[in-house]
């Protein structure tokens, strides 16, 4: 994910060569260099794009402002919060006019942080710390930002310059609760909003809210930077495709776990999250074992022919008893022994060297992550008998 962040400073370029943090990183990759042949390949639809001159088409529900817009809403602000002249001045050179070439949108975003924190102090924390990479695993509070009594303007677009951030630091919980609630309309850069509340959504298996994000920042595909579109398509086939309590569900839920302890965190959220994610294994075990003896159920029950060539129906079995005069067609003695499968508490056991064996052939079969979820759950039965 690191790779499609807008690249604002050596922070952001150094965070490029880290980028194998997020799983799906790979199948971005792919997207780069393959577009929208690798969705078709995966049988995924690629949202289409309506001709720009399709008057039958929707229309968007927002619009991302330009420069000149920008500099009169910090006029705007200027006006109402009266600094001294000569730090207006200084904000005010941060937007001349005319500009050529004008700043895309997320650079609309650094200069209004930027010139907030010429008139703000508070503000200054905040804007240094989004200019660099994490230091600390613990992300600041910055309480100002729902200070009511904080002009909306600075408000809201220093909540998506921190927001921003967090998404990239992998802070998906913290990012989203300064993005969730804000409206395109209520910053300066609304794609980089959608697009982040999309990425947090994502991350955080938000099906609904995720698809919900990006198919706004789709309305104007034509419009936001491609490395949006390219993910934000990647992202919403993803989450299309996502079934809940499927081994896909549970291996990202896992994911996120590590990602947390990564983050030095094991608390009662992630213990109740490790909790969730057995319940879940255990429900996919017994659904299989359910599948399998069903399977083993109905493997029988053909019959010879009928008079007149009609067999009985496949699958249903006679309720008579068979006559004493029919022999019994099987082969074999007939003998049944009993097997002793143990105890209760050690039934299902394997010696040490068994096991080990048989966890290496689930790494070679299966994705790595198969083996942990494995692991994990005979640990959790271990712990429970």
């Amino acid at each position: 994910m690191k790779a499609v962040f807008p690249p604002q400073s050596s922070r952001a370029q150094t965070s490029l060569r880290s980028s194998s943090r997020l799983p799906w990183l790979s199948l971005l990759a792919l997207a780069l260099v393959h577009g929208s042949w690798l969705m078709e390949a995966r049988g995924q639809a690629v949202p289409a794009a309506a001709p720009a001159s399709d008057e039958f088409a929707p229309r968007a529900t927002w619009s991302p402002p330009g420069a000149a817009d920008v500099r009169k809403q910090v006029v705007a602000w200027l006006d109402a919060a009266k600094p001294a002249a000569d730090i207006r001045q200084q904000v005010e050179a941060l937007w001349p006019e005319n500009e050529s070439p004008a700043p895309n949108s997320e650079q609309l975003v650094d200069r209004v942080a930027r010139g907030i924190a010429l008139v703000e102090p508070a503000a200054v924390p905040l804007v240094e710390l989004c200019s660099q990479s994490r230091q600390k695993l613990v992300p600041p509070e910055f309480s100002f930002l729902s200070d009511d009594k904080l002009p909306p303007f600075v408000r809201n677009n220093l909540r998506l310059l921190y927001g921003r951030w967090l998404g990239q630091e992998r802070y998906y919980d913290e990012s989203l609760a300064q993005l969730e609630g804000l409206q395109p309309q209520d910053v300066v850069d609304p794609a980089s909003l959608l697009f982040y509340q999309g990425v947090d959504y994502h991350w955080l298996l938000k099906k609904e809210a995720g698809v919900k994000a990006l198919t706004r920042l789709f309305e104007r595909r034509d419009e936001i930077p491609r490395r949006y579109l390219t993910v934000g398509i990647l992202m919403q086939a993803d989450l299309a495709g996502l079934k809940d309590e499927s081994l896909d569900h549970v291996s990202r839920r896992m994911d996120d776990v590590t990602r947390r302890l990564e983050f030095g965190r094991a608390g009662k959220k992630v213990q109740g999250v490790e909790n969730g994610i057995i319940a879940s294994l255990d429900k996919l075990i017994e659904k299989m074992e359910q599948e399998q003896q069903q399977g083993d159920g109905s493997g029988g029950g053909g019959g010879g022919s009928q008079p007149g060539g009609q067999g009985p129906a496949q699958g249903i079995r006679s309720t008579a008893p068979a006559a004493d005069s029919t022999p019994a067609t099987g082969k074999g003695p007939g003998n049944n022994n009993k097997k002793n499968i143990g105890s209760k508490s050690g039934w299902g056991d394997l010696p040490a060297k068994e096991r080990e064996e048989a966890l290496q052939q689930i790494g070679k079969d299966f994705p790595s992550h198969y083996r942990e979820i494995v692991e994990q759950y005979f640990r959790r039965i271990a712990e429970s008998e």
